[in-house]
């Protein structure tokens, strides 16, 4: 499992929202500005998080970006989902998938299925707000 450049960005976007509080809009632009992520990337990556209902979005004057909920409320394992689709480590456990031919001797099939619940266990324990902690202070 790879996590691309949209999920990691999708994920920066999250917490920069997050740090600058629930009660106003945020500019894409300034977004953008503080993540170093180029305008046209940024784009592309907001409506799927308004479209799941992850981020509120107004356009116009003074209009922008703000979370929908709490950061604690927000997995990392929803976001990442979301942007990255299935997060399984290979493709015969994938949602929706159909087992292999060599399902029943698989004997790495045991090794891969642990890692998954490993994966997703991780990603459901860490929230936006685990990630807005202050590097510096740990």
């Amino acid at each position: 499992m790879m996590i691309s450049t949209r999920g990691k960005y999708a994920l920066r976007v999250m917490i920069d929202l997050a740090e600058q509080g629930s009660d106003k809009y945020i500019a894409m632009k300034k977004i953008a500005e503080r993540q170093n992520i180029s305008l046209k990337y940024i784009e592309r990556i907001l409506p799927p998080l308004v479209k799941a209902d992850l981020i509120e979005g107004v356009h116009g004057k003074g209009g922008g970006y703000k979370l929908t909920r709490k950061p604690e409320e927000y997995k990392i394992s929803e976001i990442l989902s979301l942007t990255e689709g299935d997060l399984a480590p290979v493709t015969c456990l994938e949602c929706g998938a159909e087992p292999c031919k060599m399902h029943a001797e698989c004997r790495t099939l045991p090794l891969w299925s642990e890692l998954n619940k490993i994966i997703y266990n991780y990603l459901d324990s860490v929230t936006i707000a685990d990630l807005m902690r202050d590097l510096k202070s740990e």
